[in-house]
């Protein structure tokens, strides 16, 4: 067993998930459930093992931040359920022009904003199709859209997804796509993964969802792409930069539809639920001397 293996929740409805560590045990901690921020890492010389509460652990993989060997185990699992229901809920929004009649409320404004599309035959072309993106087909195929996959390993198949290629198709099939849905990690193959060359391959009526990384959509582009109603909508829950800035012009487009990166966090009871699962098992595991579990670093 570790010397110190420390770590208490704060129940918490933002993304920060932060982790109360005692000062007099962080020089001996050897083990922490939670995410105490980068910057405070040196105050753990001792770590061997950090178990985030969080998916994404960009931040503490950057070279110098955590001691060398550090173990490093995220979340991953844990939020497919409630991001996809979110991207869900993004997609009908934009679809039915929701967003614009919520504006109207708010001016009391009585105003038909005219069609509506209708996601029944249409085809979801979902990038990257890990938990979040295998859970967002699934809604997908339940009423009635077909569903093609992006991934780096196109022979690794995942539920919901009808068809599997990987990204040299991506060109190809963005015509086709009738709502694209983005869920990909950061990495420098995803940065601006939708320029604006691939912005103008998508068809008038198509939707963006993006609710993996901010930086896989060029901003500038997708605003232009909007003002000029090349695209029907966009739905945002992560931007480039985070916040998203007041000068962003995509905050007055009204086919635009931002939420402030709350699709994942611990908001659905049940996502909290599956994370304190995820840690108590690599607990057990870590007490035996076992491989853990959503290892993001060894």
């Amino acid at each position: 067993m570790p010397q110190e293996f420390v770590g208490d929740y704060a129940h918490r409805t933002d993304m920060v998930w932060p982790v109360s560590i005692p000062e007099e045990l962080r020089a001996k901690a050897t083990a922490v459930i939670g995410n105490f921020p980068p910057s405070e890492a040196a105050q753990f010389p001792r770590l061997e093992w950090l178990q985030t509460f969080s998916a994404g652990v960009d931040a503490y993989l950057k070279e110098g931040v955590l001691p060398r060997g550090t173990m490093v185990t995220n979340a991953s699992g844990a939020y497919g359920q409630s991001v996809s229901e979110h991207m869900f809920a993004l997609m009908w929004a934009l679809m039915k022009n929701i967003n614009q009649y919520a504006a109207n409320q708010r001016e009391h404004r009585w105003h038909d904003q005219g069609s509506v599309l209708s996601p029944e035959g249409g085809i979801a072309l979902v990038i990257g199709a890990g938990d979040i993106g295998s859970h967002f087909a699934q809604l997908a195929q339940g009423i009635g859209m077909r569903t093609f996959g992006v991934r780096r390993h196109a022979d690794v198949p995942a539920k919901g997804i009808e068809k599997m290629y990987g990204f040299e198709r991506l060109d190809a099939l963005l015509p086709l796509a009738d709502v694209v849905a983005l869920a990909v990690p950061r990495s420098p193959q995803t940065h601006h993964l939708l320029n604006a060359e691939r912005l103008a391959r998508l068809k008038e009526t198509a939707i963006v969802i993006n609710a993996g990384r901010g930086d896989a959509i060029d901003p500038d582009a997708l605003a232009e792409a909007l003002h000029e109603g090349r695209i029907h909508g966009a739905g945002l829950d992560v931007t480039e930069p985070e916040p998203l800035p007041e000068s962003s012009p995509l905050w007055d487009e009204p086919r635009c539809l931002i939420t402030p990166h709350v699709a994942g966090g611990n908001h659905l009871e049940k996502t909290s639920e599956q994370i304190i699962r995820i840690a108590q098992t690599n607990v057990s595991r870590y007490a035996r001397h076992q491989e853990l579990i959503n290892l993001a670093r060894k």
